[in-house]
């Protein structure tokens, strides 16, 4: 470790650190080994290399990944950086079922306002797959069944659900728990390959705005923002890896596609198409996020309830002036009051997305479909 720091490593990424300690009779998933020695490597660097952080990957529950960031008697003593898997999956939840409640309970219940010396890495998709971190008990406290809320997820996700936009495949099926992950692109999820596949122009203009729905989600909730290769460019599945016999065993390699130039160069030329237009909206919310340094990851992230369940609303409390950040998870318009926005500090209307001026109509704000908005 500390040979990779002297070589200029900046950040160490911990892989599945839940379960690096085993002890038989138990899951061997977060045994009390795992943060000693996590305080341990933490120490080692921050004495020889202060300046390399640590990112550790744990892909658990909730309740569970918070302790990585050291809660309790490890505050501020393990993860500097640790992936906000429960974001990634309740941004694909509420887009499924245009019910923002589950994914409002989650983020308000189990994720403190701010963290000790550590943030999130946030993210809506990776080169792995994706397993429904969402526990019977928090399905349980908005009336849902859990194992029937995921395998709707995962029906949904694989295209085989009634109505459903995205296209996925399976990812290690198990009949005996009834577990199914999902593989996948971010576009492919999002609805854009079926879009083109059928020619159907509102299909890929509501594809295109679940990605860029995504990428202000992440822009702004707070940490550090990971889009990975080819999401900035709306790349569909790779259903080529199926004929790569080192790859064909393992239907992940559908979202670890090779770097397609040719589509990167029509995303620069033109705006118009949809890589395009996913590319250059997605360079107007990093914009936007780095001129505002509200959005620093120091301040605290307070998940509100509107009372709409269609949108997702937080706030960034920063002492300089807060963010109102409002995300419509439906394809249809819908509204807010105007007496709520100001009662959660909203001042001037001007959203920072857009870098205009918000109209109410009626006192009333109306977000169009998958519309996002920051509001100083």
């Amino acid at each position: 470790m500390l040979n990779l720091a002297n070589k200029g490593v900046d950040v160490l990424r911990l892989d599945a650190v839940a379960f690096m300690w085993k002890r038989i009779g138990t899951t061997c998933q977060s045994q009390p080994e795992v943060h000693l020695i996590l305080r341990a490597l933490r120490a080692c660097t921050r004495i020889a290399a202060n300046a390399v952080i640590h990112l550790e990957e744990a892909i658990v529950g909730p309740a569970e990944m918070l302790t990585y960031f050291g809660r309790g008697e490890h505050d501020g003593r393990e993860g500097n950086l640790c992936y906000h898997n429960s974001l990634m999956v309740q941004y694909w939840s509420a887009l499924a079922t245009r019910d923002t409640r589950l994914m409002t309970h989650v983020l308000a219940t189990h994720f403190p306002p701010v963290l000790t010396n550590a943030t999130y890495a946030t993210y809506i998709r990776c080169h792995d797959d994706i397993g429904w971190a969402i526990t019977d008990e928090d399905a349980g406290a908005l009336g849902l069944s859990g194992a029937a809320h995921r395998a709707f997820l995962s029906d949904f996700y694989d295209g085989s659900y009634p109505g459903s936009f995205a296209r996925g495949v399976l990812f290690q099926q198990n009949p005996d728990t009834g577990d199914k992950r999902i593989a996948g692109s971010f576009a492919a999820l999002a609805g854009l390959e079926a879009g083109l596949a059928a020619a159907d122009p509102l299909a890929i203009d509501r594809a295109v705005d679940r990605i860029l729905l995504g990428h202000a989600l992440i822009a702004s909730f707070g940490g550090i923002p990971l889009i990975y290769m080819g999401d900035e460019l709306a790349m569909v599945n790779d259903h080529g890896y199926r004929d790569v016999p080192e790859h064909a065993h393992d239907s992940r390699w559908i979202n670890r596609p090779a770097m397609d130039w040719d589509r990167a160069a029509r995303a620069s030329a033109d705006p118009d198409t949809p890589e395009g237009r996913v590319l250059h909206g997605t360079r107007a919310i990093l914009a936007a996020r780095r001129s505002c340094d509200r959005l620093h990851g120091g301040h605290p992230t307070e998940i509100l309830d509107c009372g709409n369940a269609a949108l997702l609303a937080f706030a960034r409390r920063a002492p300089q002036g807060g963010i109102l950040c409002l995300f419509n998870f439906t394809e249809s318009w819908q509204q807010i009051s105007g007496d709520w926005l100001r009662f959660q500090g909203v001042t001037d209307m001007r959203d920072i997305l857009s870098d205009a001026t918000v109209t109410l109509h009626d006192d009333m704000l109306a977000l169009p479909p998958y519309g996002r908005v920051w509001l100083s």
